[in-house]
């Protein structure tokens, strides 16, 4: 439901203008916000005022009105104080009003797209709801945050008053692993271009976690879509980019479905074809030196660099004859000369079904 403060800061404004407390309850008499404590006077007229199902009374200085929303009673207002009129009173009614039906709505376009995503409703409760609700067909891509379960509330309020998150946006929680961010993309953007957009808001958004929360936070993103009902798609493509990037990209902080690569194929892969990948090669048994911190440092600088001896040598200030005597001691623990463009490819995609293969023993 709308949270209390929304009532609160609009009582208080109510009385800025007009001097008069105001008091705000539901349809069954429970307190919500108030300017000022309940008298007993005001408790005893409440009861009698829900009681007798009028529009609104008068008793003296207190005021109090019904407040209906698609033709329900939710609300009780109740005013007291001087310089009450009867316009004030309508004017103030109304303005709760609008507090509560804004709230209403977003609550349930909110609750709509977490429905799409979790694909709760057939396609035409999609798209008739979707009319009603002002959320239709636009190009849209899911960003999922992983908190590792820290902070998530904080999480969430981090993102929703980030500057580049727009009204046609979505931003809420769906457990309490993850916040999830729904955002609307305009049409006029080449490939490139939305590329490096995407890429730029995945950034923003585990810099403005560190920097605000405190919270290492990683971000997974799907393909953009175009239709309402693909949304989900996206969706499940963000959370592949996550699991896929814990397994495969550890280092990385945003991970994008697009860019996988060889870990969506090695992810997908089942464990029996896996099994039979590593015994053709390594053998009987995996080498004891892919547990060694320095040499598989060493392995994946030298793959970063494109298999360069000399500038992996520089980076890891070493001498180059050094590195040499390193590499061929890799060579002999695993039966691979990962100086050889084949058999750096087959090591490196050994290395990939190993960290699957342990993920999912």
């Amino acid at each position: 439901m709308i949270s209390n403060q929304k009532f609160e800061i609009a009582l208080a404004e109510i009385k800025e203008i007009t001097g008069l407390e105001g008091y705000l309850y539901n349809a069954e008499g429970i307190a919500i916000a108030s300017t000022e404590n309940e008298s007993a006077e005001l408790s005893h007229l409440r009861a009698k005022f829900i009681a007798s199902e009028e529009s609104s009374a008068d008793y003296e200085k207190f005021h109090l009105f019904r407040i209906e929303i698609e033709e329900e009673s939710d609300y009780i207002l109740a005013l007291f104080g001087d310089g009450y009129s009867d316009v004030i009173g309508r004017m103030a009614a109304a303005q709760i009003k609008v507090v509560a039906v804004s709230f209403a709505q977003q609550y349930d376009r909110t609750t709509f797209m977490q429905n799409v995503l979790l694909a709760n409703m057939l396609p035409i409760e999609v798209i008739t709801k979707g009319k009603k609700l002002h959320v239709e067909d636009a190009r849209r891509v899911v960003f999922v945050i992983d908190t590792a379960k820290k902070n998530s509330d904080m999480v969430l309020v981090t993102v929703r008053n980030l500057s580049n998150i727009k009204k046609k946006d979505f931003v809420f929680q769906l457990d309490e692993n993850s916040v999830l961010l729904v955002k609307e993309l305009t049409d006029n953007l080449t490939d490139i271009e939305e590329d490096e957009l995407l890429s730029e808001i995945a950034a923003q958004l585990v810099d403005n976690i560190h920097m605000e929360v405190m919270v290492k936070a990683r971000v997974g993103y799907g393909n953009p879509v175009n239709s309402l009902m693909d949304v989900a798609k996206s969706y499940q493509e963000a959370k592949m980019a996550l699991e896929v990037g814990r397994v495969f990209y550890a280092e990385r902080d945003t991970i994008s479905y697009g860019r996988l690569g060889i870990g969506r194929l090695i992810y997908q892969l089942p464990l029996s074809l896996c099994e039979m990948f590593i015994h053709e090669v390594f053998g009987e048994k995996v080498p004891e030196i892919l547990d060694d911190e320095e040499a598989m440092n060493t392995i994946n600088k030298f793959f970063e660099n494109s298999l360069n001896i000399s500038e992996t040598a520089r980076q890891l200030y070493l001498h180059r004859n050094t590195l040499v005597y390193r590499l061929e001691r890799i060579e002999k623990a695993v039966g691979l000369d990962i100086r050889n463009f084949e058999d750096a490819m087959t090591f490196r995609i050994a290395v990939m079904v190993l960290a699957h293969m342990k993920e999912n023993m």
